[in-house]
Formats: C-alpha cells, sequence, structure tokens
C-alpha cells in the first residue's frame, strides 16, 4: 500500500481532534484497509479465553481484522495462534469453529500439520525431493500472550509485552475477574450477529453511558425496580469514566460493585434471587452465599480494550471488522467454572433477557448503530463529536483523565490511540 499521506491532508491521523472525528472515519473504504494494516495487524488482538480451550488439543477459530486464525492449546499447555491458511495452495485448514484435534490438515492434497503449526506430512513426496523442505514451511505462527484468562496475538513480532500494552487497564481485568467469587470465570455460551456499520461504532458504545437510559428504556422499564435503580446513574456523581492510555477505558455504572470483593454488608440482596439465596444456604456459609449473589449481575463496569475487546459486566463483546460498514460482534456469557449451576442457569437467563439474540439490549443497540452508519454519509465533512463532559474533565491521582460515566472520555482515549497508530510515522 502506498502511504496515506499524498491522499489526505495531514495524513489520517488529522482526521481525528480533541472534540471530534471526521465522518470519513466510518465512511472511508482505504481508512478501513488501512485500520487493519495499522491497527489490527500492528498491535496486540483478543482471540480466545482459556476456559473456550481447556485440555491439549482443543482449538477455536477466530479472527485479527481480515484474517483467519486458529487458537489451540498444545499438549505442553502452550497457546498457539497460527494463521489458517495451508502453505502449499492456501486453502483453510480448519473450518470447524471449536473442537479437539491432533492437528490440522488441509483437504484439498492433505499436507498435516501439527498443533504448533510444524508441517508434518506430504502426500506423495517423490515431485517434492530436493525442492521442499517440510521444516521450511509451517503454518504461520503468531506472537501470543495471555493475562488473567484473556489470550491475545499480534502479527509484530517485536512489538511491546502484552503487560505494558495493557497498562492500568490490568487492574480492571483483575476486578472483573473477581465476579467468580471464588471460582474461575469461563465461557457459557455465545451468539453472533452483524450489524450495518463501522466496528468504531461499536467501540464507542461500550463507553458510552449517555445512550443507557434513552435507547434502553424499554429494558429499565422490563427489570424489576431494585435491578433499574442499580443502573441508574445518569445523576450519580460517583459513577465515572476513567481514560486508561493506549486506548483502553473503564465506565462504571455501579460503583459499589468495582471491587465485588470489598462488601460493608449494608447492600440488601436483590429479592429477584432468593430461590438463589435459600438453595445456596443450605449448604453454604453466608458469606459465601452473600459474595456469589451480589456478583449475579458482574462487575460494575465496562471495560473497554482497544480495539476489539469489551469486559462488559457479566460478559465480553468482541468485535470483527467486516468491510467499512458491516461488523461482526460476539456475546460470550460468563459463568463460574465449577460453580453452582442454578448460578449458572440464572447468570444465563440475565444475559438473555438483555444481551441474547431475543433481548433488549442488542436489538436497541443495533438499530441505532445502522443509523448512525447511514446518517455519516450525509454530508461526510461535518464531523462526529465527542466532545460530551471535556469541560468538567480532570485527572484523577493515578494519572487517569476522569469525567462522569455519561461523557465522552472513554471515546477520546480510544480515537487519541487511533490517531497515533494511524499518524504517518507508524
Amino acid at each position: 500500500m502506498t502511504s496515506p499521506t499524498s491522499e489526505k491532508a495531514g495524513g489520517f491521523a488529522g482526521l481525528a481532534e480533541g472534540d471530534r472525528v471526521a465522518a470519513q472515519l466510518y465512511t472511508d473504504p482505504e481508512i478501513f484497509d488501512w485500520e487493519m494494516e495499522k491497527i489490527f495487524y500492528s498491535t496486540w488482538v483478543w482471540v480466545a479465553h482459556e476456559s473456550e480451550i481447556p485440555d491439549a488439543g482443543s482449538f477455536k477459530m477466530s479472527h485479527i481484522g481480515l484474517q483467519p486464525v486458529i487458537v489451540n492449546r498444545d499438549r505442553k499447555g502452550n497457546f498457539n495462534v497460527l494463521l489458517n491458511r495451508c502453505r502449499h495452495r492456501g486453502a483453510s485448514v480448519c473450518e470447524v469453529p471449536k473442537g479437539k484435534a491432533n492437528g490440522f490438515t488441509c483437504p484439498y492434497h492433505s499436507w498435516s500439520y501439527s498443533l504448533e503449526g510444524n508441517l508434518r506430512g506430504i502426500p506423495y513426496p517423490d515431485g517434492y525431493e530436493g525442492v521442499t523442505e517440510k521444516r521450511d514451511l509451517p503454518l504461520q505462527r503468531l506472537r501470543v500472550e495471555s493475562y488473567n484468562g484473556l489470550i491475545f496475538a499480534s502479527f509484530k513480532t517485536d512489538i511491546e509485552p502484552l503487560e505494558d500494552f495493557l497498562g492500568d487497564a490490568k487492574i480492571w481485568i483483575d476486578r472483573f475477574m473477581k465476579q467468580g467469587a471464588g471460582f474461575p470465570v469461563k465461557v457459557q455460551g455465545e451468539h453472533k450477529f452483524r450489524f450495518n456499520g463501522n466496528w468504531k461504532i461499536q467501540l464507542e458504545n461500550t463507553t458510552d453511558g449517555y445512550h443507557f437510559p434513552i435507547v434502553h428504556r424499554s429494558w429499565m422499564a422490563s427489570v424489576d425496580a431494585e435491578t433499574a435503580d442499580m443502573l441508574s446513574f445518569m445523576t450519580d456523581e460517583s459513577a465515572v469514566t476513567h481514560a486508561l492510555g493506549n486506548g483502553h477505558s473503564v465506565a462504571i455504572m455501579v460503583p459499589e460493585h468495582v471491587d465485588l470483593e470489598e462488601d460493608d454488608g449494608t447492600e440488601e440482596l436483590q429479592e429477584r434471587f432468593r430461590h438463589i439465596i435459600d438453595e445456596l444456604s443450605e449448604t453454604m456459609p453466608q458469606d459465601q452465599v452473600r459474595r456469589i449473589v451480589r456478583s449475579m449481575h458482574g462487575a460494575g463496569y465496562n471495560l473497554n480494550l482497544f480495539p476489539n475487546l469489551s469486559l462488559s459486566m457479566s460478559f465480553f463483546r468482541v468485535l470483527r471488522p467486516i468491510s467499512v460498514n458491516e461488523t461482526e460482534i460476539q456475546h460470550m456469557a460468563l459463568g463460574l467454572d465449577g460453580g453452582p449451576e442454578s448460578v449458572n442457569r440464572e447468570r444465563l437467563r440475565i444475559h438473555e433477557h438483555f444481551q441474547g439474540p431475543f433481548g433488549f439490549g442488542t436489538s436497541d443497540d443495533s438499530e441505532a448503530w445502522d443509523r448512525v452508519q447511514r446518517g455519516a454519509v450525509a454530508n461526510p465533512d461535518m464531523p462526529i463529536l465527542v466532545n460530551r463532559g471535556l469541560g468538567r474533565e480532570v485527572t484523577v491521582d493515578e494519572g487517569w483523565k476522569t469525567s462522569h460515566v455519561t461523557d465522552e472520555t472513554g471515546m477520546r482515549e480510544s480515537y487519541a490511540m487511533w490517531k497515533r497508530m494511524m499518524s504517518d510515522e507508524n
């Protein structure tokens, strides 16, 4: 690809300012192509949770940008992320979303590969004598690292360590995983859908508290009063968003559930969980029952990890760019690995009510995202505003820019990272 500088005055980075971004960021196919190169193929991208590949040989298909990859756990317990492309004629070597295997074989000419990606076998090898060495043709391996169960990969071999990239977001990942209430967190199930809009529209949404009581009014009317009150954060001054650096941010909607291990005992457990409380109380001490029930709605915040993962209260939201105006979203419901079945079942019901295929949240959000994309093509020179709360933003002791959860501090953090990565220097 040629440099974008000659195509856009000031380069693409000039299209994102502190309080606004150009609408072309949603609509220009050339910008989308460069985002794949400069962002998705140049940084750490989330590909799996460890609970999805629990055993030796477990694998799942995933994507980094537009490129398909296989994530697996080998017999030594190591994680491998392999490009899903045979080294012979380019066919994919795996078309099963997830499962267990000893290796991967291309269906076209049966070239076979180990879990580590090494080329093990070539049928009828006499034609390759003197021209091909198996050791020279493994599946392309990506750099892979994990943090607290989250597996990330990168095409860039000399990239900074994952923990440096996550930075201050690690504190919030650790707190998020406390919703296991003493049990490891696991993925219980998932569903996918696509919307007709650019990937950054969804990236913004997870840190957009401003839309919640408006777009999700019907959901608020459908839940019990205690749940509706818990998420009534519009005038709660302790509900804030922190910009954590490197494009990451956290939007706190339920401040009393930021750290689920901190409990002064004054919060009343929701009556909707009475059947769970009664059941668990038969076999568990009250402090453990309380710990599990207070975690039923997950952590009290959405953590946005640039560019493609959100730890959203009690589920993972993963975005996958398809084209400049199409994005796939994957919602992964979380539960307690080895925890009470009734608790995991109840957590699934909560997930279904808001984020499930027939829930209120997904359909309401999708309609709003589609309309942003349709509207953005009208006078693309007119900017998209991300300035809410700029005048009341402060820097707290941790060094995080902070404002109310309804403000757009998290979006500004994402676009600051976008600007940095899309600059001509990168």
